[in-house]
């Protein structure tokens, strides 16, 4: 997170007219390494959740903050906080396998990203509540139905088209581009902030007490069960 956090930061002060974020592989994101993050709890639960709370808080107020057009390319599964910072973002083109989940309730965690006001503007409640409370799996071409991806392509051409797509976009005045996301924007920066910010609490309250604890274990558990 720090490192992408750095990243935006260098290209929200350079010359960039935009930023394209991917990954390298078939996977795009997944969710946290709870063994490492229980590993820290076990040692300091207060102390680690409230650090691991707020690197989270400010890590989604980078993406609230930023500036400049964030163009997302989920070449893969997209899975946890990368999923729930789509919204956040300008742009989101999936390559047709691509598929969205999130498994807050699975191990016993709450949604972030500001995923609890966003996801229901975008899909309505609904289908939010599917997503964030039932886990529901959406592949590439739903979620675009929903209003969470832009737009879809082939498997095949996926990096080509983002690219002849990226070039087309940064062809546009770089003025014109921030003028415009900053108008898209600007009646939403303080309500995605408070929404981060309930969020992250209610992380911090869950990693910080023995029930949030004992349901990262059970989760741990059943993964080595069905291994």
């Amino acid at each position: 997170m720090k490192e992408l956090q750095s990243a935006l930061s260098t290209a929200g002060a350079d010359g960039s007219k935009l930023v394209l974020l991917s990954a390298v592989g078939s996977v795009f994101c997944c969710f946290l390494d709870f063994i490492h993050f229980i590993r820290c709890l076990t040692d300091d639960r207060k102390g680690e959740s409230a650090r691991m709370a707020e690197a989270i808080r400010s890590f989604v107020n980078t993406f609230i903050h930023f500036t400049k057009p964030i163009i997302i390319a989920v070449n893969g599964p997209a899975i946890g906080l990368g999923e729930s910072i789509l919204p956040l973002c300008d742009l989101v083109w999936a390559n047709e396998k691509a598929w969205f989940q999130m498994h807050y309730t699975t191990f016993g965690q709450s949604p972030d990203g500001c995923s609890m006001i966003m996801f229901p503007k975008i899909m309505g409640g609904a289908s939010a509540n599917e997503m964030l409370l039932c886990g529901r799996k959406l592949m590439a071409q739903e979620a675009c139905g929903k209003g969470l991806v832009s737009r879809v392509f082939w498997t095949g051409t996926f990096t080509q088209d983002v690219m002849d797509h990226i070039k087309e976009l940064a062809s546009c005045n770089p003025v014109m581009l921030e003028k415009s996301k900053s108008l898209v924007r600007c009646n939403m920066r303080l309500e995605l902030e408070q929404a981060n910010e309930r969020e992250c609490e209610v992380l911090k309250k869950i990693w910080g007490s023995a029930q949030g604890m004992d349901s990262m274990l059970k989760y741990l558990q059943r993964k080595i069960d069905e291994f």
